[in-house]
């Protein structure tokens, strides 16, 4: 079977999602444990594939049915697509498994579309960090998509409005991607990305290429929510179900921004044309990563604050993407991890500080820490990973980024990103000061002392009366597992980036890029 390792990759979550629906009218447990033991087996199967890559020293190369590139279909599988899809399925077997206490009351056939459309959005996404043909990549685009909005319009009410726009927003970037690759394959005659890579060298200059990369580009960023492409992404965030928000907003706009690294740097080249759309794209970088920070600092609701944070913080990915070097580049894949983890684990959070407070106004947080002192620390860790404080991984992100803009002097790409830093410590630790708020923690007991404090035996009830009011109640087994796990990864990550950097990164770097 080992062969076949690529394939499995996307077949394994798709089989799984035919077949949960069915074990369903069975038993829901049986369906849950097959969901997660199926998500499971893809992430082995990926690691297996990466760890053969990596020994091999070269791409992996695998033809459907046997049929050779161009005519057949390729799936490409090499330390970038391989880094990619691992984030993905570990992301989305983080969801599943924090889903199994939210998801117990939902009527049998919601249960098992649940699952289904989950799976569905991880087969999707899979799909397109490993496909080989700009096609297909199409393919996999729509069946991500389509079942995200199927996802997140599951909960009814405000969600089913979120869903549309986004169905609106992301049908308008897929028309805008397959315009751009109908015109390629009309100047080269071509689908496949490494056919394409050798025959549209020549055509660089011609306005048909030049439209068609910058309708690709174009229909990229407004999947990866960039500003001014942002205006679906606050609402999907906001009523999306907890468990696939916390998915949805860690891994889904990073594949769109791996296929701008995929297509730029690996078919197309960044030369001539491409050169200045990318640093078009780096200044519009820039001014997301400002403009994101600032509505973040402007929201009062929490997962306002995180959908608007996403804006910036995925913004410095497409930066250092934008800049190029090996710095730069490294930083950008380095952050991509590093906000995936923190940006997962921030929406679990909220959406864990709402089950205990009733509410995600960040003045209503007040004291929270007092009945969630884990997930609380859970998210002080995330939020420091987002502002960069060593030694967890956010900072080596940004580190690596501010190297790479240095080499190349790029003053404003420097001082966007310190200003953003600056906005990630407001906001974050606005939300921080209401979480410990700790003069504020036992209000009534002040007051209950007061009224009691004559008579010492209705003053030891009372105590008791608050104390057993206020036991630390912290979630379900699953729930908190999923959040501590997270938390732990984001110093694990941060500890041994090195490692990361010249084991995986590095050889997910173009030719010509050379860390020295």
């Amino acid at each position: 079977m080992k062969e076949h390792l690529p394939i499995l990759i996307v077949l394994v979550p798709l089989f799984a999602s035919l077949i949960v629906p069915i074990l369903t009218f069975f038993s829901r447990t049986l369906a849950r444990v097959t969901a997660i033991t199926f998500i499971f087996i893809t992430v082995i199967c990926i690691v297996a594939a990466l760890v053969h890559v990596l020994e091999l020293g070269q791409p992996w190369s695998y033809h459907l049915a046997g049929w050779p590139p161009p005519w057949g279909i390729e799936y490409v599988f090499d330390p970038l697509s391989g880094l990619v899809s691992l984030l993905v399925a570990v992301f989305a077997l983080a969801a599943m498994v924090y889903a199994s206490s939210l998801v117990k009351n939902y009527s049998l056939i919601r249960f098992g579309m649940f699952h289904s459309l989950l799976l569905l959005v991880l087969t999707g996404l899979l799909g397109m960090c490993i496909t080989g043909d700009l096609f297909n990549f199409f393919v996999f685009m729509e069946i991500s998509s389509v079942a995200a909005y199927a996802l997140i319009a599951i909960e009814g009410r405000k969600s089913l409005v979120s869903a549309f726009r986004y169905l609106i927003i992301g049908t308008l970037a897929a028309s805008f991607y397959l315009l751009g690759v109908g015109y390629i394959y009309a100047a080269t005659g071509s689908l496949n990305m490494a056919d394409v890579s050798t025959l549209i060298s020549p055509l660089l200059d011609s306005p048909v290429i030049i439209f068609a990369m910058t309708m690709i580009l174009v229909g990229l960023l407004i999947k990866s929510a960039m500003f001014p492409f942002h205006a679906w992404q606050p609402d999907a965030y906001s009523y999306a179900p907890p468990a696939v928000m916390g998915f949805i907003a860690a891994v889904m706009t990073k594949v769109s921004v791996y296929a701008i690294y995929r297509i730029f740097y690996f078919v197309i080249g960044v030369e001539g044309p491409v050169e200045a759309l990318l640093e078009i794209m780096g200044w519009a970088a820039a001014v997301s990563i400002l403009f994101g920070s600032a509505m973040a600092l402007a929201q009062k609701d929490f997962r306002g604050m995180l959908a608007y944070s996403s804006v910036s913080q995925v913004s410095y990915v497409i930066l250092g993407l934008a800049i190029g070097n090996a710095f730069a580049l490294i930083g950008a894949l380095l952050h991509m991890v590093a906000h995936a983890f923190a940006k997962g684990l921030l929406f679990l959070t909220a959406d864990a500080f709402k089950s205990k407070m009733g509410s995600l106004k960040i003045s209503d947080l007040i004291g929270v820490c007092r009945k969630m002192p884990i997930t609380s620390l859970m998210f002080v860790f995330a939020a420091i990973s987002m502002i960069g404080v060593p030694p967890l991984v956010g900072f080596f992100g940004k580190w690596y980024l501010l190297l790479g803009a240095l080499e190349r002097e790029m003053w404003f790409f420097i001082i966007a990103l310190i200003m953003s830093t600056l906005f990630t410590i407001g906001y974050s630790f606005r939300v921080v000061e209401r979480v410990y708020e700790l003069n504020k923690l036992y209000p009534e007991l002040e007051y209950g002392l007061s009224v009691v404090k004559e008579n010492k035996k209705e003053k030891e009830k009372f105590i008791a009366e608050v104390i057993a009011d206020r036991k630390k109640i912290e979630l379900p087994p699953t729930m908190l597992l999923t959040i501590v796990v997270l938390g732990m990864s984001l110093i694990l990550l941060g500890i041994f980036n090195d490692f990361i950097v010249v084991n995986v990164i590095k050889y997910a770097l173009p030719l010509g890029v050379v860390l020295e």
